[in-house]
């Protein structure tokens, strides 16, 4: 088994200049894209793709969707960076406007997914201190196993990813790492009285879309309030539709102390995050001790509230439910021998490949990419499929054929 990858001498110019040029942390498809559409993807050579990534869930709302880019060119054209040292008129309308969408009374904004994650640390922390009482030096961030919060060097030494860690270390302690799904670990855990945070994602993604037992976040956070421990959501992948719901947490009727967002916060047109959550935990924080020159700049703030406004204009969850529904029915229904598993929620799904060959995953996704879909393994044989939440049932169908005719490749 082995897949022909087809190559351009046009694609194969830029794939060599990243090579020669570009630091070589990513393992990217080989495919060199130029332009995106809704649902679609084209590489420099013309040829259209389905895109079954989205930006890693930063592009629910569709390539360059026309409203999103017309906020983005306007205030573009207006006014894009003070710094906090100033205030603009649209910090103010966007921070009153995503508090009252997800029902906070603080945001802090920021720009990247890591930073946002890091930001729900020294909250939660000052809060432990502050409020909790917890002893100086003394506070405690449960973590879960399997978990993907980022790569900056704080967050990686919570991970149990080796690749991860190795030769990054020394690592920075206040972290405990339990499994995933264990409510009874979680109880253990919570004994500590130091414990002030409880960090999750309410489906892993990087770790191949692994979906909890229904009730499994509705008990954690039960069980954080009882123990005066803060339920700190990572949804940055997980939120804003891509699961069916506004938030994976809405699912069980879960309101996260702490909520971390990102990645389609803009619509994948520039890095835009929020950290939300209510006066007890934000006012801890005081000028000087936490900040960013670009976070909650113009440009962004503009960007993120059309961002939001279309996912309820366009019913985005809505469609991701019922379509992820549809996607994971019709997949099940191929009955394929390398399909060991079909799993997820809404429009953020994965299949497990079952084959021989440690490398089937990849091989597959180079054969998809040759039928005009593009997807990418996780974790060697696991591969998301995650499309943007504008996409219709008759091309659920067609990606579902692609798909099927793909999975000959492993024969």
């Amino acid at each position: 088994m082995q897949t022909t990858i087809d190559m351009s001498s046009t694609s194969q110019y830029y794939l060599e200049l990243e090579e020669q040029y570009g630091a070589h942390n990513y393992h990217p498809l080989p495919v060199v894209l130029n332009r995106g559409k809704g649902v679609h993807v084209w590489d420099v050579d013309g040829k259209q793709y389905y895109d079954f990534l989205s930006g890693y869930s930063a592009v629910n709302q569709g390539h360059c969707h026309p409203k999103i880019v017309q906020a983005l060119t306007e205030q573009a054209q207006q006014l894009t960076l003070t710094s906090r040292a100033f205030h603009s008129d649209q910090l103010g309308e966007f921070t009153k406007f995503i508090t009252q969408y997800f029902g906070y009374d603080k945001v802090l904004p920021m720009n990247t997914g890591v930073e946002a994650v890091e930001t729900g640390i020294k909250l939660c922390r000052k809060w432990g201190y502050e409020v909790k009482g917890i002893p100086a030096g003394k506070a405690k961030i449960i973590v879960c196993e399997g978990n993907f919060h980022g790569r900056t060097s704080t967050v990686i030494s919570f991970s149990s990813d080796p690749a991860a860690r190795k030769n990054f270390g020394p690592f920075m302690p206040g972290f405990e790492i339990i499994p995933y799904n264990d409510s009874e670990a979680l109880a253990m855990s919570l004994t500590d009285k130091n414990v002030a945070g409880f960090l999750i994602e309410p489906i892993q993604g990087e770790a191949g879309v692994l979906v909890p037992d229904e009730g499994y976040l509705a008990k954690a956070k039960q069980l954080c309030e009882q123990a005066n421990v803060l339920f700190i959501a990572d949804e940055i992948q997980t939120g804003l539709a891509r699961t069916g719901k506004m938030l994976a947490c809405d699912h069980e009727g879960v309101r996260p102390d702490i909520l971390l967002l990102g990645k389609a916060l803009s619509g994948g047109m520039l890095p835009v995050s929020a950290v939300l959550c209510d006066d007890e935990i934000m006012m801890t924080i005081k000028p000087g001790e936490h900040g960013s020159t670009y976070g909650g700049n113009p440009l962004a703030c503009k960007v993120a509230m059309t961002a939001l406004q279309v996912l309820k204009d366009e019913q985005m969850a809505e469609n991701a439910a019922v379509l992820g529904e549809l996607l994971r029915n019709e997949l099940r229904k191929l009955q394929s021998p390398y399909i060991s598993l079909v799993r997820g929620k809404g429009l953020l799904n994965a299949i497990v490949i079952k084959h021989e060959n440690k490398d089937a995953a990849w091989e597959l996704c180079l054969q998809l990419k040759n039928m005009g879909l593009l997807a990418k393994p996780t974790h060697g044989d696991k591969i998301r499929f995650a499309p943007p939440l504008v996409i219709t049932k008759e091309q659920i169908l067609d990606c579902v054929k692609i798909i099927s005719n793909s999975l000959a490749v492993l024969d």
